[in-house]
Order: C-alpha cells, then sequence, then structure tokens
C-alpha cells in the first residue's frame, strides 16, 4: 500500500490590517496543536519519504513544530496555497514514487481532497479541523483518482 497523509495547519492569528494571508502565523494554540499532531505521528510510525509543504508561513510552522520524522525530503509547495482537490490530486500524482507522503496544507482543499478520494464526493464536505490529520491508503499501483483510497486513520488535536 501507497499513503498519503494530508496535515491541515493548525491554528492561526488572523491576518493584521494590511497583511497578505500568505504570512499569517500560527498562534500559540497552533504551536501546541502540531506539536501534538508530531506526537501523533511519531506514536503511529507514519514517518513520510517525502513532505510537500505549502509556502504559507502557517503551515511551515506547522511543519516545524512537528519536530523531527526522520524525513530528508521536504520541499515547499507554492501550488498547494488555494489549490483545488484537482490541483493536489495532480500533485500527489507527480509524487507518486513516494511511498508515504505527507502534504502540509489548507482547508477546503485537503478536506475537498480527503472526501474525493474516499468517497468519490467532495461537495460540502467539513470535516477536517486546524491541526488535522488524515492518512489515506492506496493501492501501489492505482492512480490517484476520486473514491480509490481508504481513509486509514483521522485525527485531530
Amino acid at each position: 500500500m501507497r499513503e498519503l497523509i494530508l496535515l491541515r495547519h493548525a491554528h492561526a492569528d488572523a491576518a493584521a490590517a494590511g497583511q497578505d494571508d500568505l504570512q499569517r502565523p500560527l498562534s500559540a494554540a497552533g504551536l501546541v496543536e502540531a506539536q501534538a499532531a508530531g506526537d501523533w505521528l511519531r506514536e503511529h510510525a507514519l514517518q513520510p519519504d517525502r513532505v510537500l509543504c505549502s509556502s504559507a508561513a502557517r503551515t511551515r510552522q506547522t511543519l516545524a513544530a512537528l519536530g523531527e520524522l526522520g524525513c530528508t525530503d521536504v520541499r515547499e509547495e507554492a501550488a498547494i496555497y488555494d489549490a483545488s482537490p484537482g490541483t493536489l490530486i495532480a500533485l500527489a500524482d507527480a509524487h507518486r514514487d513516494a511511498r508515504r507522503l505527507l502534504l502540509v496544507g489548507h482547508n477546503p482543499g485537503l478536506e475537498q481532497l480527503a472526501a474525493l478520494l474516499h468517497s468519490g464526493q467532495s461537495g460540502d464536505y467539513r470535516g477536517m479541523p486546524p491541526g488535522g490529520v488524515a492518512v489515506l491508503e492506496f493501492p501501489v499501483d492505482a492512480a490517484i483518482e476520486p473514491g480509490v483510497a481508504r481513509l486509514s486513520r483521522f485525527w485531530w488535536p
């Protein structure tokens, strides 16, 4: 099996006056949530082979706060920010050589992606809270497409 781990960034501060959304930092509570997500990933031996992280400050801070995951292949990917499920599927499929891929990103794209890959429908699904983790399993040779994945684990702080 191949795994796709989706991690929504933890809680962030509201944008300050004139601040670009990409620059919003994690809140103090968000740092604690991200650390808890890292603990959960380690407890379940979910060490990724590759990490793709949005270029937004809050996603990069979430990734840093996870702590050591034992992955040396960490890449910043600007396309994750404000991405549609289709964009995220294409991105994950382009990295299909990674047996366990961790994608650190944003809603609504991540929660719609999880629903689409698991059930084949994204609709108005709202189920990925800040700091939430969804682990999807695929057969090794399967293309990443709607309805092909099994949601094997789900966690939130």
